[in-house]
């Protein structure tokens, strides 16, 4: 009884979803996709700083250049081996993770991420980590986060468009429980991965964001990720210093990108064994020389806002973090992009702050670092606005606004147009073999469920019936006839040309033709394919070109070899739906 009561509440559910103004229930889903995301990330991020707390001096994580310098040399190497091992037995081809992933499941699987990349990001990355490897924490939790809301998505057998939506809302809940920013996560989300701005969209998407921020903050408080006092530009005679820095973050983000994809081009003629093995003595070579570029760097990070670091260290951390950074990307370490970023964009900005010291210029040294990790962030990833709302929701300052504009954009147009330069996301994508394109009409199919398009207005029937099932079969004032063959449908014949033929036979009299043939009779037959209901109008469309079909039927399995029919989709109605 309760089976039964769930199977039919769910399948009511699951067609309500298909549509692409279903706000309540995506609302819903939102919220959960939110708390499930926010716990693994809880999850997560305790496994990793509570590992590393047992592991340093002092039970402060991230402090490595607190340990002596064989410990720095061999933990990179235990967190190698055991990525070596994770991916040798587990990986099963899957080797791009993180944010690339989930663009190019959202690309051309419709969001669909399976459990297996779900453990090896959560267990790939936090050995990462601990290890020492100069890689971010929030390429991670946005896997983390959109692989749960994808394998719930799939477990409640929910239209693929729902799943998209539950992978976006992950998407938002990754990078809001990383800093403590809703906002950006939401834009984020939007900007880079779901690629579209509408109120189906946002509403789940805010509601995920803030349950993951709610989750996050009831574990580890509410403190921001970084120490940033409230900014503003104090002398308008900043704004050269400022394009400048953009100029600078722009041209060091194109560095950053093209040194990614170069070590990734190179190295894919070696297995991916060797690949991690190349990475682990890399990062126990900086782990000798240049601590300070281990790991996320936060701590860093902080002292560099704080103008804690001086010139010539800046200037090194800046270098030694792109290099760093660049072999454990392009050589497969399943972590972040953006943590890396914005480490050297803080170095950079700290930089010039205390070179415009020397230009008579003074300014908080903080305030140059929160630009240039906005600067950074909004060029390497191509997602500017979410660079901005980022910094904003940092400092909680709005005098940070309008430079923070010029800086991202001057760093963006900086990397995209005078270098061509990609996202390091779609980089790293291309550098792995695998392509990655979009267009207005992909994300709009998408975006709409079959089961909010098609026709319900049919009927079955057999090839040959007589002159009362033909009666029978229009006086239900059908738009569509499904032909069945002996194991499925066959054609699909217009109610009316049925209608017409037996109008035409009364008038002949000929009281000879007892029964009739479907597939004989005079009228547009159209040949027929079968899509599940779960399929969005982009998979649909992509079955009718592959077939050169102009029709299908919407159906789905019940049970063995059981096929529940719930309507009819053309090419017109596609088409239609998306107009």
């Amino acid at each position: 009884m309760i089976a039964r009561w769930w199977r039919s509440n769910l399948e009511r559910f699951q067609l309500q979803l298909a549509k692409q103004d279903a706000l309540f229930p995506l609302a819903l889903l939102g919220c959960a996709a939110g708390v499930l995301s926010g716990l693994v990330i809880v999850a997560f991020r305790l496994l990793v700083e509570e590992s590393q707390a047992a592991l340093f001096p002092g039970g402060e994580s991230e402090n490595f250049e607190a340990l002596g310098w064989q410990a720095r040399m061999l933990l990179p190497l235990a967190g190698g081996l055991i990525l070596i091992a994770i991916f040798r037995w587990g990986g099963k081809g899957i080797y791009v993770l993180g944010v690339a992933r989930v663009m190019e499941r959202m690309a051309y699987h419709q969001g669909y991420l399976k459990l297996r990349g779900f453990l090896l990001q959560f267990f790939g990355a936090a050995a990462a980590i601990i290890g020492g490897f100069s890689v971010g924490r929030e390429g991670p939790h946005v896997y983390l986060g959109a692989a749960g809301s994808s394998l719930m998505g799939q477990w409640l057998s929910l239209p693929n468009n729902s799943i998209r939506t539950l992978v976006g809302c992950g998407t938002a809940a990754g990078i809001a429980a990383s800093f403590n920013t809703p906002l950006a996560g939401v834009i984020f989300a939007l900007e880079v991965v779901m690629l579209e701005y509408t109120l189906a969209s946002f509403i789940p998407v805010i509601l995920a964001a803030a349950s993951a921020t709610l989750i996050s903050v009831a574990v580890f408080g509410n403190a921001p990720a970084f120490d940033v006092p409230a900014m503003r530009l104090s002398d308008l005679t900043g704004v050269f210093i400022i394009l400048l820095l953009g100029i600078a973050a722009g041209m060091l983000s194109a560095g950053f990108i093209h040194m990614v994809q170069t070590i990734a081009h190179h190295a894919r003629v070696l297995q991916h064994w060797q690949r991690l093995l190349l990475a682990t003595l890399t990062a126990s070579l900086f782990g000798l020389l240049l601590p300070q570029v281990m790991g996320i760097g936060y701590d860093s990070v902080d002292h560099a806002l704080a103008g804690g670091i001086g010139l010539s260290l800046l200037a090194l951390l800046v270098i030694g973090k792109l290099v760093a950074t660049s072999a454990c990307i392009g050589l497969g370490i399943p972590g972040g992009m953006i943590g890396p970023s914005l480490f050297m964009g803080a170095m950079l900005g700290s930089l010039f702050s205390q070179l415009s010291v020397l230009a008579g210029f003074h300014e908080h040294t903080g305030f140059f670092a929160l630009l240039g990790m906005g600067a950074m962030m909004g060029a390497s990833l191509q997602a500017p606005l979410a660079a901005l709302v980022t910094m904003m929701e940092l400092t909680y300052s709005p005098g940070i606004i309008m430079p923070g504009m010029v800086v991202v954009v001057i760093a963006s147009l900086t990397s995209s147009e005078l270098f061509g330069k990609e996202s390091l996301f779609i980089t790293m994508l291309k550098a792995s073999g695998m392509d990655y394109t979009v267009s207005p009409v992909h994300v709009a199919l998408r975006s709409i469920g079959v089961a909010s398009a098609m026709s319900k207005s049919f009927v079955r029937s057999d090839a040959i019936i007589d002159q009362n099932r033909a009666a029978a079969v229009l006086e239900a004032r059908p738009v569509w006839i499904l032909i069945n063959g002996e194991e499925s449908p066959i054609a699909l014949l217009q109610a009316v040309d049925l209608a017409n033929y037996i109008e035409r036979e009364h008038e002949d009299k000929d009281e000879d033709k007892r029964t009739i043939d479907l597939m004989g009779i005079p009228g547009k037959r159209l040949e027929i394919h079968a899509v599940h209901i779960r399929s969005t109008l982009l998979e649909a469309r992509e079955i009718l070109d592959q077939s050169s079909l102009d029709a299908l039927y919407v159906q789905r399995q019940t049970a063995p070899g059981i096929h529940h029919i719930y309507g009819i989709l053309t090419r017109e109605m596609i088409e239609s739906a998306y107009q």
